[in-house]
C-alpha cells in the first residue's frame, strides 16, 4: 500500500469511491447510444469477472453444494441488478435512479430493526420519494421509474446473497466467480443490445474503464476504508451516494434537478443516515466486528 492512500482518511476513501462509480456510470450513459445498456451491463460484468478471476484465482473443486449455489444465486442478481439499473439509467437522471435505488437497502434495514422508531425513517423515505417526484410523478418516465424500483429490490437481494455467499467461499473466492455467473447471464442480451458495437477496441476501452471505475476502485478503497472505522459510520457515509450521483449527473451528463427533487433526495438520504444510526448492530462471528448494514454493491 503506498504512503499517500495509506494517510488518506476513510472519509476521503470513501468519496472517492463513491465519485468514481458515479463517473463510471456517467461514461456508461454517454455510451448508451453505442453499446446500449445491456452491451454495457455485460461489458461492466465481463471485465469485473476477469480482473476479480486474476486476483483470487478461486478453486472450482471442493465446495459443496450449498456454495454453488449461492455463488449462482448472487451471479443472478448481480446481473439483474446492474441490468435494471442500466435500464434505468437510461431513462431517468442519475441522481433519481440512484435515489430511488437506495430505497432497497432503507427498506431492508427498516424490516430487520423491527423497531416502532424505524418507521419514522420509513415515512421520511416516502416523503422523499413523492418530493423525487418534483410535484408530479407524470414527469419522469415510467418504465425508469419501474426498472429503478427494480433495482432497489435487487439491491436488497444482492445484501442477502453476499452475505450468503460470504459465509460459503473465503476471500474474493465467491465475489470472482458470482461475478463470472452475471457476466455469462449477460452475454445473449449484451450482444443483442450492442451488436457490432463490441468490435470497436474505443468502446472496449471505455467498457473497462466502466468497469474499474464503477466495481473495482470503489471496492477496493472501501475494504481500505472499513479497516479504519466502523461499519456503522461507514454506511452513514455511503448513504451519500444519491447525492454525488446527483453531482455527478449535473456536471457530467448535464442533469438538472428542481428544488422539489433536491429536496427529495436530502429527505431520503436523511432517512437512510436514521436508519443506519438506529440500526441494532449484528456481531459478524468470524471477526467480532459489526457487519457492514449498508452494504454497496460492487458491481
Amino acid at each position: 500500500m503506498s504512503g499517500g492512500v495509506g494517510r488518506t482518511p476513510a472519509i476521503g476513501l470513501v468519496l472517492v469511491g463513491l465519485a468514481c462509480q458515479e463517473v463510471g456510470a456517467s461514461i456508461a450513459v454517454l455510451l448508451f447510444p453505442q453499446a446500449g445498456p445491456l452491451g454495457m451491463v455485460m461489458m461492466r460484468l465481463f471485465f469485473a469477472a476477469v480482473v476479480l478471476l486474476l486476483i483470487a484465482r478461486p478453486s472450482l473443486r471442493g465446495r459443496s453444494v450449498r456454495a454453488w449455489r449461492s455463488v449462482v444465486w448472487f451471479g443472478v442478481v448481480l446481473a439483474v441488478m446492474n441490468g435494471l439499473f442500466y435500464l434505468a439509467l437510461e431513462r431517468l437522471p442519475l441522481g433519481v435512479t440512484v435515489t430511488i435505488e437506495v430505497l432497497g437497502p432503507l427498506v431492508l434495514s427498516i424490516v430487520a430493526a423491527r423497531r416502532a422508531a424505524a418507521w419514522l425513517w420509513a415515512l421520511l423515505a416516502f416523503a422523499g420519494v413523492v418530493a423525487l417526484g418534483g410535484g408530479g410523478w407524470d414527469r419522469l418516465d415510467f418504465w425508469g421509474v419501474l426498472f429503478a424500483l427494480g433495482a432497489a429490490a435487487s439491491w436488497a437481494l444482492y445484501i442477502l446473497a453476499s452475505a450468503e455467499t460470504g459465509r460459503q467461499t473465503r476471500g474474493l473466492d465467491g465475489l470472482a466467480l458470482a461475478m463470472s455467473v452475471g457476466a455469462l447471464l449477460s452475454l445473449p442480451f449484451g450482444w443483442v443490445d450492442a451488436g457490432t458495437a463490441l468490435l470497436r477496441p474505443e468502446i472496449l476501452a471505455l467498457g473497462f474503464a466502466v468497469a474499474m471505475l464503477s466495481s473495482m476502485v470503489p471496492y477496493a478503497l472501501e475494504l481500505i476504508a472499513l479497516r479504519r472505522v466502523t461499519a456503522s459510520v461507514f454506511g452513514i457515509l455511503m448513504t451519500l451516494g444519491p447525492a454525488t450521483a446527483s453531482l455527478a449527473g449535473f456536471l457530467l451528463l448535464g442533469q438538472g434537478l428542481n428544488v422539489l427533487e433536491i429536496f427529495g433526495i436530502v429527505l431520503v438520504i436523511a432517512a437512510s443516515m436514521g436508519a443506519v444510526l438506529t440500526a441494532p448492530k449484528p456481531v459478524s462471528p468470524s471477526t467480532g466486528a459489526p457487519d457492514d448494514p449498508f452494504g454497496e454493491p460492487v458491481a
